[in-house]
């Protein structure tokens, strides 16, 4: 059986062509990467940070969308930012359908930001919180509920509910020396959308828990170790928060909003 040869001039084009869509794919990599460079640290600097956060433009291919001067997603993401009581927390920002009209494709600092969907959180990890409660061996869980449900939580972003929270730890300003579980519901205080409450419901016993039996004339004690307030919880772009709850043993408080119109020095609001 007769093997047919390619021409040659037909497989030097076809290498060529291969070539040429690599070298697109690179440069249009390459300009992605330069975009989310110059962005992080626009961001740094008009929302006055200690350090580049982390951004990402999600989109592929790049240099179109840049053109069309719209981004179909954005994230901003800064982490262990200095922050109102418990002394350090993240700040994430997702951006949808982000109109570039004003801002060109690197956003100047001061442009405004067209978005149409906008997701905003505070994320506050459980060494944190454990050492403003005074428990240096806090962890936080979602409900158990949740915990085994394969879908993460109950919003896009993965956070539970905000009920039942599993938070463990040793409430030694009960006077009580001992590990203990206690569910917690978190709210939004009715007369400040910036204030955080943590209020705690009972003790909880079995799997996947401290297991430690609290004495009745304790109890009060130690559920009042595990109540809280926490002001000035103001969410990146000054979006209301929605939900709150729990991802992994952070805490977190997220508002979703659409159709809003924001600036980069927004991004941190106290």
């Amino acid at each position: 059986m007769r093997v047919r040869k390619v021409p040659i001039p037909v497989l030097a084009a076809a290498i060529a062509v291969a070539v040429l869509a690599v070298a697109a794919v690179g440069v249009d990599y390459g300009t992605s990467i330069y975009a989310e460079y110059r962005l992080s640290s626009t961001v740094r600097r008009a929302a006055n940070l200690r350090s580049d956060p982390f951004v990402a433009i999600l989109a592929f291919p790049f240099i179109p969308q840049a053109m069309r001067n719209h981004y179909n997603e954005l994230e901003i993401k800064a982490n262990a930012v200095d922050h109102a009581v418990v002394g350090k927390a993240t700040l994430e920002a997702t951006m949808y359908s982000v109109d570039l009209t004003y801002a060109s494709w690197l956003i100047r600092p001061d442009a405004k930001l067209p978005v149409g969907k906008l997701e905003s959180r505070i994320i506050i990890d459980s060494m944190h919180l454990g050492r403003y409660l005074g428990m240096n061996d806090l962890m936080v869980e979602a409900p158990p509920q949740e915990t085994n449900d394969a879908t993460g939580g109950t919003t896009e972003s993965g956070i539970s509910g905000s009920h039942g929270l599993v938070f463990s730890g040793t409430p030694k300003s009960a006077n009580f020396d001992h590990r203990v579980s206690v569910s917690v519901d978190l709210s939004i205080a009715p007369e400040d959308q910036a204030t955080l409450v943590f209020t705690p419901t009972g003790v909880l016993m079995g799997p996947d828990t401290a297991n430690q039996k609290v004495p009745d004339d304790k109890r009060d004690a130690v559920l009042r170790a595990f109540t809280l307030r926490l002001p000035d919880q103001r969410l990146p772009f000054g979006v209301a928060p929605t939900s709150e709850g729990a991802r992994g043993s952070d805490v977190i408080i997220e508002g979703i909003t659409r159709g809003v119109t924001v600036t980069l020095e927004g991004f941190k609001q106290s």
